[in-house]
């Protein structure tokens, strides 16, 4: 899995970058075929911005979030893309296993 993190109006911190990449196991966790995530800090007004894109085989997902603190902002963004990798996961899973709609009404 490659990470590109970056800060807009924001100076990645080794701190910042260690918290995001610990996260990120979570997901890496749940679904193991994840090619690359990009990590967009950001700091606008009173609010912290953490947006995140994981290009995987066949598919991109896209979260955002934002929050007064940027560990919380963080939170949210990994809660939300973990969510998006498991509905993904279950997808490609639900889809092989039973032949489909189509076949499960002729038994």
């Amino acid at each position: 899995m490659n990470l590109h993190l970056s800060g807009h109006h924001l100076e990645v911190t080794p701190a910042i970058r260690e918290y995001v990449t610990s996260k990120l196991d979570r997901v890496k966790r749940h679904f193991d075929h994840v090619i690359d995530v990009n990590v967009i800090l950001s700091f606008e007004r009173e609010q912290r911005r953490a947006e995140a894109s994981i290009h995987l085989r066949g598919k991109d997902l896209f979260a955002e979030s934002q929050d007064p603190d940027m560990y919380a902002a963080i939170d949210s963004l990994i809660d939300k893309l973990d969510r998006q990798i498991v509905k993904h996961k279950e997808k490609l899973a639900g889809g092989r296993g039973n032949g489909g709609l189509k076949h499960a009404n002729a038994e």
